[in-house]
């Protein structure tokens, strides 16, 4: 799923580039099916979410789920960290927050 599929493009007469509208996220609250893995060095959000969710551009849920450990501008978390994967199961229930929350325009 391209994370900027529902991000609406503004431009104007004066300035014609375009531009995302700021993207929003859902919180992604705790769950007693969330997968906890302690990280190595070379982990990337990008290929956990390719093992996890069978889908790399999901990183950002991996990401989103553990604000306090990474900033969220790497898709490398610290190695040795606890991280929280989101469930699976979860997945379709997050990005229909998601859509709601960027549609909204």
């Amino acid at each position: 799923m391209n994370r900027y599929n529902f991000i609406p493009i503004i431009s104007t007469k004066n300035d014609l580039k375009k531009r995302y509208i700021v993207t929003k996220y859902p919180e992604i609250v705790r769950d007693s099916l969330d997968i906890y893995v302690y990280t190595t060095k070379g982990d990337r959000y990008d290929l956990l979410a390719q093992t996890y969710y069978n889908d790399s551009s999901l990183w950002w849920i991996i990401a989103r789920a553990n604000p306090n450990l990474t900033p969220f501008d790497t898709i490398y978390p610290n190695p040795g960290d606890q991280i929280r994967i989101p469930s699976p199961s979860r997945i379709s229930s997050i990005l229909s927050s998601y859509e709601i929350l960027n549609k909204s325009f």
